[in-house]
């Protein structure tokens, strides 16, 4: 695969939501609203521009079906746990309970996608694919983010 940038796109991403988890689990409760509130705007519009792009090519392919579907369910688990949390208090010890939980599903999610799903993807799209899938991801995440910051979760957006 000579251009691998959608790849590389989405890793880069994951990278920084990562590194907000652990961000968000040091934080005083002070600090934990904000810091979770960025983490969910950014994998929110992570997820959608994904969708848009990675996921809506994969599922017009045979072979890639199950696996964009089986990571669709799992954004969809992900926004959840988004729209329970912010209805508790962050100092609280059922927000730190779901935010462990939400964690745990999440890093699991973005190690399958980077582990099995990409390297798959990778092998049944061609170059020129890919480097439509990264223009396309590219275009979208910005529009996702102001969509994201303006919903609450759970919103159905337009």
């Amino acid at each position: 695969m000579a251009d691998a940038k959608i790849f590389a796109d989405l890793k880069k991403d994951h990278d920084l939501h990562r590194q907000l988890l652990k961000q968000i689990d040091a934080a005083d409760e002070g600090k934990r609203a904000d810091l979770f509130e960025q983490f969910r705007v950014e994998v929110t519009a992570h997820a959608a521009a994904e969708e848009e792009s990675l996921y809506a090519t994969m599922l017009a392919k045979p072979d890639l079906r199950d696996e964009a579907r089986h990571s669709v369910s799992e954004h969809k688990e992900i926004d959840d746990f988004f729209e329970e949390m912010v209805e508790l208090d962050p100092a609280s010890d059922e927000w730190k309970e779901k935010f462990d939980a939400m964690r745990h599903r999440y890093e699991h999610h973005i190690d399958e996608e980077e582990e099995e799903m990409f390297p798959e993807a990778a092998e049944d799209l061609d170059d020129a694919e890919v480097t439509r899938l990264a223009k396309v991801f590219e275009a979208r995440k910005p529009r996702e983010l102001e969509m994201a910051e303006a919903n609450e979760p759970g919103d159905d957006r337009e």
